[in-house]
C-alpha cells in the first residue's frame, strides 16, 4: 500500500471530509504567507522612512521630516505590536492549532496518510497507459 492510498474500510465521506480539512489548511498556509509578506513589506517600508525623512530634511521640510521620524518610524502596526509579534502570535496560536487538528484527523481517520482525496482524483482523471499520466514516479 502506498502512502496515498485509502486505508481499508475508510468510506467516501471520510476521504472527502479529511480532504476538505486539508484543503482548508492549504488556504491557511497561503494566508500565513501573506502575513509574512505583510511582515517583510512593513519592515522594508519602515526602513525606507529613514531615507524619506532625510530627503525631506534636505529639501527644507523639517516639520514633515520630524513627523515621519516621530509618528511613523518604529510605530506599532497594531496596539503594542510590530509585525513580528503578530506573526509569532498567529504561528503559536491559530496556525499551530489548525495544523495539529488537521494532522490528528489524518492520523485518526487515514492512518496518517496525506492527500488521499487528491490521489484518488488523480487516478480518476489520468489517462491510464499514456506517457506523463503515470500513477507514480
Amino acid at each position: 500500500m502506498t502512502t496515498h492510498e485509502r486505508p481499508e474500510g475508510v468510506d467516501d465521506e471520510t476521504v472527502a471530509a479529511t480532504g476538505k480539512l486539508s484543503e482548508a489548511l492549504e488556504t491557511i498556509e497561503r494566508a500565513r504567507g501573506h502575513l509574512y509578506a505583510l511582515h517583510q513589506l512593513t519592515g522594508h517600508a519602515d526602513l525606507m522612512l529613514d531615507e524619506a525623512a532625510d530627503l525631506l530634511r534636505k529639501a527644507g521640510h523639517d516639520t514633515l521630516a520630524d513627523r515621519v521620524e516621530t509618528e511613523l518610524i518604529g510605530r506599532n502596526v497594531l496596539e503594542g505590536r510590530w509585525t513580528f509579534q503578530i506573526v509569532e502570535e498567529f504561528d503559536d496560536g491559530y496556525y499551530a492549532a489548525f495544523r495539529g487538528l488537521e494532522k490528528d484527523a489524518r492520523d485518526e481517520l487515514l492512518g496518517g496518510r496525506r492527500h488521499v482525496f487528491e490521489s484518488e482524483m488523480k487516478e480518476r482523471r489520468r489517462t491510464h497507459g499514456r506517457r506523463h499520466h503515470e500513477a507514480r514516479p
